[in-house]
């Protein structure tokens, strides 16, 4: 098993998520429903503190298992979260895996999300040793793309129906970093 450390550009921290981030997270999300609910099937109308203990208690297992790591998004100077950070879809065999962000309303512009898909990109690629790393968005969410692009990340195409949310099918962007598209960072 990997420990998941803390990792900071001097500007954001991301950090492993705690039992205690119950609070500040479920804070966040209901802050950002507006932004997170069209593109995160997990964040719905009626979510709610308990749906919060609930991830947040299977953060252990998930990295017990090697199945995702999940980090919080905070500021480096104050320590207010500021979002969350994670890899799932973890493919040993081929060394891939996905990477997906979010950053609660009051933070966003200001390029927390690119700082934060860089800093667990590297981790990845030098540590776990993946060599690429899939960011997907629906073809709606054009803030989640420039993300990507902004952090580095090539696009190499839409994906046809390739999300489900709000009970719909999505056409999705994909784009790929890979340890070259980081070199220099």
């Amino acid at each position: 098993m990997i420990n998941q450390p803390e990792l900071s550009d001097r500007t954001i921290l991301i950090r492993p998520f705690q039992p205690t981030d119950v609070n500040v997270l479920y804070e966040a999300v209901r802050e950002s429903m507006n932004e997170l609910r069209p593109w995160m099937p997990w964040c719905h109308a009626n979510y709610s503190i308990e749906d919060t203990a609930v991830w947040l208690m299977s953060r252990d297992e998930a990295l017990a298992k090697g199945t995702d790591y999940s980090f919080a998004i905070c500021d480096e100077r104050t320590g207010t979260f500021l979002g969350s950070v994670g890899l799932n879809k973890i493919d040993h065999l081929n060394r891939n895996a996905n990477l997906g962000y979010w950053v609660r309303t009051n933070s966003i512009r200001r390029g927390v999300a690119t700082s934060a898909t860089r800093l667990l990109a590297m981790w990845s690629f030098n540590v776990l040793g993946l060599q690429r790393i899939e960011i997907v968005a629906s073809v709606e969410n054009l803030a989640s793309q420039r993300v990507a692009v902004k952090a580095g990340a090539q696009r190499e195409g839409v994906m046809r129906r390739a999300l489900w949310l709000n009970e719909r099918a999505h056409d999705a962007v994909l784009t790929s970093l890979v340890p070259e598209d980081l070199s220099g960072a």
